[in-house]
Formats: structure tokens, C-alpha cells, sequence
């Protein structure tokens, strides 16, 4: 991110409004998974079908996380802030007045802009408006804020469920955003980053959404068309070459959405896939789960119930994460990440057995040694990636880990989505129960997260040996964020020093 003196904005006013909508955005984006069953309902659309509401998100919000942030460099922070919490109000009152899944979809796929929007424009603001200490105390209670959303968002979710129907969830987010954008107007001072070069990365931004939407269809609708069909060969053909196209593109142009030569550390590059494994893995399980906990044919759980039921991955992961700095410094970044992916993988395996007489009592330890696993994985993996870097690459190094996070959750919610339904066809088929069909699909899906998890542990052995955080408040806070967003820790830019 680049760095100006800090504006005349009243810094009160720029901390409230930044730490409120970034809790919104994140506690709206863990909240829909427990959704999803109520508006399948209500719009009598399939939840195969819904979960473009997830992965369009991740997707739109991978392809826009970097450009906002330019978009804000040049043309002013408040107004790209603005404009995106003007478009996630509008993408709340679509959604809530839906009355099928393709709006509920077009709706989230434009809060993947918006939210992606606000959190690196409000990121900004927030460091432009503080210095020194005051920065660091701000950018810290902004990572809290994002930690306590994403943790509380699926039992928000649920209670929201039983008490306004699942509408009622976007009409909040929708009055907040606007009372967000009003104190906004009235206390943040706008600014601009002068030394940065006006162009900006569009046909990167197109080409990053042109390589993973084709790439998404054909994972998603290759049990219907075959994985040889020329449908998905042809998705695979189109995802192929805008990615090659994406890699010209960046070679040319003045300010490239992703700098290629970072793509040369190590470190860097291992952390990231470390990252987007993390954020995959865990936002595939919160989709499989808010869908098998509600069925009628498992535990029959209410949206309540179901937002209780993930509380140990989401809260446990949360509470877990700000205790990991000071065991990184002491026993090695790397190690600690390779330590959190066999937790997680040990979770997954042993989801992997489920039966359809499972009661919850019997998800428990696994979702335990999951939440601790990515708390231990995450933060440290956050960390290596600024860490890896010189000072003047940090800003680069986060908006990396922060695209690999959206892409991690679109590609491995597809894929989980994918494998989960195809399972229970084929067993439904073969003639088993609705019950064991569910179970088994769950089983198949839980081994691919398994499987995942896994090369996460091979990813701890790629990191080389870097400079860990040395375990303050301000970096068990951006621990705890990890799991949403890649903020400085106290090892940001250590790499300057060994130059």
C-alpha cells in the first residue's frame, strides 16, 4: 500500500466507519453458506445451483481486490470507499428482494466487487489518516474488527434466519453501509497517492476473472457434461489461454496488477499457496457443513442451530490465531505452518469416516483440530508472505495473499460443491438412502480437503527459513485476521535487512 501524510481527516470518525464496514463485509460473506438452504427454499432454486453465490463472490472479489486499491491510489480513497459501500447497499436491497437464485447470484456477484472494494480502500484510509503508533493501534482494531466478523457471521446468520427470514440479514447490512457512507462524508478527508502512475491494471482485473470463471463453470457442471465433454475441454481450453494472455499482459504494462518477478521468492510464493489453501479449505467446509447440518435427512438443524453447529471452526479459529506469533518465534515459522495443515488434514480425514448416524457430538473433534490447525496455519503464513519481501514490496506481497485467498475459496467451494453433489447423485442412483447418500458425499468431499490440507504441509517444506513476527498485541491481531485479510506484522519487509 502506498504511504502519504496523513490527511486532515478527524481519525476517530475514519476508524469508526472503516472497522464498522469491514465487520459487516466479512460477517455477510461467513454468513451466507447457512443461508443458502432458506433461499433455496424460498426461490425454488437447487443449492448446487447457489453456490455460484459463493464462489461468484470470491471470484469477482479476486479479479477487484488489487484494481481497488490502485483505483483509490488515483483517483482518491474516500471516493472508490464511497462508490464501493454504495455498491454493496445496492447489492443487499437486490438480494433481499429476490424472488430467484439468479438474482440472489447477480446480487452476490456484485458484492464480491464491493466488499473487495471497501476493504482494501478502507485499509488505506486508515493508515493514511494515523501515524507511527496511532497507525498501528488503528490498522490493529481494523483487523479485529474483520477477526469478530468472519467468526460471528454464521451465527448472525442463523439467528437473522429465525427472526426476519434470510432477507432480513441483507437489509441490515444495507442500513449499516449507508450509515457507513454518511459518517464517511462527514469525517474522512479525501487523499491520493501522487508519485503513483495514473494506469491502471483493467485488463488484468478482466483477464483474472476470464481465467477463473470458465475454470469454475466446468469443475461445477462437469458431472452433468462429462469431464471429456467439449463443454468442459473447451472451459479448460478458455481458462487456459486468458491465463497465458494474463502473464503477457503483466509483462507489459506500467503498473501490472501482479508483479511477476515476486513470483521468483520462494517464500513468497509457497506462503501464498499456503494462504489459498487455508482460505479454501476452510470456506469449502463451511459450505459442505451449513448444508449437511440443515437437511432434514441428517440432523435436521434450524439456520440457528446450524450457525451454533460451526461456532468451534469459526470462533476456535479466531481464538486460536492470536496465540500463534510468540510459538512462530520460538519454534519457526515454517513449523508452525506444517504443525496447523496436519491438524487440519487429521480433521478432514476423520470427517472423511462420517456416517449417516453421526450425531454433532461426533464433528466435534474434528472441527476442533481444524479450527486450531488454520489458526496455526494462517498467520504465520500471512507473515512469511510480507516478511519475505523488502519494505517497498510489502504492499505487493499482501495484495497476493490477498487475491490467493478469494481464488482459494471460489476454486475449492466449486470443487467441493462439485464432488459433494455428484457423490450423493451417484449413490441416490445406486439406490441408498437420502441420509447415507449425504454422508457419503460429505465423506468424498472431506477427503479432497484432506488431500488439499495435505499439500499444505508439503508447501511448510518449500518455505524457506524467514523472520517471524516477534509476537505483539498488534501481531496476534493480524493473526487473527488472517483468516480474511493479510495485514504488517512486526517481520513486514525483513527480507530489506538481509540485502
Amino acid at each position: 500500500m502506498s504511504r502519504t501524510a496523513p490527511s486532515t481527516s478527524r481519525a476517530g470518525g475514519v476508524l469508526a466507519a472503516t472497522c464498522i464496514s469491514t465487520l459487516v463485509v466479512n460477517a455477510n460473506t461467513s454468513a451466507v453458506s447457512i443461508l443458502l438452504p432458506a433461499i433455496s427454499e424460498d426461490t425454488g432454486t437447487s443449492v448446487t445451483t447457489l453456490q455460484w453465490a459463493v464462489t461468484g463472490y470470491s471470484l469477482v472479489g479476486a479479479a477487484v481486490i488489487v484494481t481497488s486499491g490502485s483505483l483509490g491510489d488515483v483517483f482518491g480513497r474516500k471516493r472508490v470507499f464511497q462508490l464501493g459501500l454504495l455498491l454493496f447497499v445496492v447489492s443487499c436491497v437486490l438480494i433481499a428482494l429476490a424472488e430467484s437464485g439468479g438474482m440472489v447470484i447477480a446480487g452476490r456477484v456484485i458484492q464480491g466487487a464491493a466488499g473487495a472494494t471497501i476493504l482494501a480502500c478502507g485499509l488505506s484510509l486508515l493508515s493514511v489518516a494515523n501515524e507511527d503508533e496511532a497507525q498501528l493501534r488503528a490498522v490493529s482494531l481494523w483487523g479485529a474488527a474483520a477477526a469478530v466478523g468472519a467468526a460471528a457471521g454464521p451465527l448472525l446468520g442463523g439467528v437473522l434466519v429465525d427472526i426476519t427470514g434470510w432477507q432480513g440479514l441483507f437489509w441490515i447490512d444495507a442500513a449499516v453501509a449507508v450509515l457507513c457512507m454518511l459518517l464517511t462524508f462527514v469525517t474522512v478527508a479525501e487523499s491520493r497517492d501522487p508519485d503513483r502512475p495514473r494506469s491502471i491494471d483493467y485488463a488484468g482485473t478482466v483477464l483474472i476473472a476470464a481465467t477463473l470463471t470458465p475454470l469454475i463453470l466446468a469443475v461445477t457442471e462437469s458431472s452433468d457434461w462429462g469431464w471429456l465433454s467439449p463443454a468442459t475441454l473447451g472451459c479448460f481450453a478458455i481458462s487456459i489461454a486468458a491465463g497465458w494472455a494474463f502473464i503477457v499482459v503483466e509483462k507489459r504494462v506500467a503498473v501490472p496488477l501482479l508483479d511477476l518477478a515476486l513470483l521468483r521468492n520462494r517464500v513468497l510464493v509457497g506462503s501464498t499457496i499456503a494462504i489459498l489453501i487455508g482460505a479454501g479449505t476452510i470456506n469449502g467446509l463451511m459450505y459442505l457443513l451449513s448444508l449437511y447440518f440443515q437437511d432434514p435427512s441428517t440432523l435436521d438443524f434450524s439456520p440457528l442451530q446450524a450457525g451454533l453447529a460451526t461456532l468451534p471452526a469459526t470462533v476456535g479459529l479466531v481464538v486460536v490465531a492470536p496465540l500463534v506469533p510468540k510459538l512462530a518465534a520460538k519454534f519457526g515459522g515454517r513449523q508452525t505452518i506444517g504443525v496447523g495443515f496436519v491438524l487440519t488434514t487429521v480433521g478432514f480425514v476423520i470427517v472423511g469416516f462420517v456416517q449417516s448416524d453421526w450425531r454433532y457430538v461426533a464433528f466435534l473433534l474434528p472441527l476442533v483440530a481444524i479450527a486450531v490447525g488454520m489458526g496455526l496455519s494462517n498467520g504465520p503464513a500471512s507473515s512469511a508472505a510480507t516478511a519475505s519481501v523488502p519494505q517497498s514490496q510489502v504492499g505487493g506481497a499482501s495484495g497476493v495473499s490477498n487475491m490467493a485467498r478469494y481464488v482459494g475459496a471460489a476454486v475449492a467451494t466449486a470443487l467441493a460443491a462439485t464432488v459433494y453433489g455428484t457423490v450423493i447423485g451417484n449413490r441416490t442412483d445406486d439406490g441408498a438412502g437420502q441420509a447415507e447418500a449425504l454422508a457419503d458425499g460429505l465423506a468424498a468431499a472431506s477427503w479432497l480437503m484432506a488431500v488439499l490440507s495435505f499439500l499444505g504441509v508439503l508447501m511448510a517444506l518449500v518455505i524457506a527459513k524467514h523472520r517471524a513476527a516477534r509476537g505483539t498485541v498488534d501481531d496476534a491481531v493480524a493473526s487473527a485476521a488472517a483468516i480474511t485479510h493479510t495485514l504488517p506484522t512486526t517481520a513486514s519487509g525483513a527480507a530489506e535487512a538481509t540485502r
